[in-house]
């Protein structure tokens, strides 16, 4: 049953998308640290009050436990030429364990940029014994049915479609397979473009990503099930 936690949390305060357009334009520790208190109230306190809210209307979506993760904001440059200190978005994810493997088969997707918000879900790299359990639901007729039903929905209902993919079928799978589009991803995702930041300001922004969220469910649920 989903819970009434929309009236709960009232948005990004203002200063978040400042602050993110800011960083954006002055990706620097001084910049950053002069700014890093706005940082904490404006994003990083209300994205945990967002995570922890939206936590028990994920696991009712998928009926399994759910841990929202939010990203650091300090980027990994070790072995990036991109030598940037900062990333100038907020992700959180809510990752969902495949049922039968215990690995992160896929997830639901949040991301404030300060000019748009990605709400997604699907896997980004499906690999080894994942991968091979996935091509091989595919290749089932009725699995293989559903998941291109469940597309067909999403892309129905406006969804963006990604993942990476092969050029070719992979073997043992024959060329002309009735599934060849989906025995050639390597991974899978949908998305919904918001091109207006603003509305993660003010208490749309909840049932925003819970009706993103619940339109995603199946593709989620049916890649955990792998």
């Amino acid at each position: 049953m989903m819970q009434d936690n929309g009236a709960r949390f009232p948005g990004f305060p203002p200063q978040a998308l400042t602050f993110l357009a800011g960083l954006r334009a002055h990706n620097e520790r001084d910049w950053f640290n002069a700014n890093k208190a706005i940082y904490a109230k404006a994003v990083q306190e209300p994205a945990q009050s967002f995570l922890a809210l939206l936590e028990p209307e994920v696991a009712a979506l998928t009926g399994r436990p759910a841990r929202g993760k939010i990203f650091r904001i300090h980027r990994d440059v070790r072995f990036s030429k991109d030598k940037r200190p900062y990333n100038a978005h907020l992700h959180i994810a809510f990752p969902a364990h495949s049922a039968t493997r215990g690995v992160t088969a896929c997830g639901f997707f949040f991301a404030l940029e300060p000019d748009r918000i990605l709400l997604g879900a699907g896997g980004f790299d499906f690999s080894g014994p994942l991968l091979d359990a996935y091509r091989a639901a595919v290749a089932e007729p009725k699995s293989g049915a559903g998941l291109e039903a469940i597309l067909a929905e999403l892309t129905r209902v406006g969804l963006r479609i990604d993942g990476a993919q092969l050029k070719r079928v992979p073997a043992p799978y024959p060329p002309d397979h009735a599934y060849a589009n989906l025995l050639r991803r390597k991974g899978l995702t949908a998305w919904r473009d918001i091109d207006d930041p603003h509305i993660a300001t003010d208490a749309r922004l909840f049932d925003e990503v819970r009706g993103a969220f619940t339109i995603l469910a199946p593709l989620v649920n049916w890649l955990a099930d792998l």
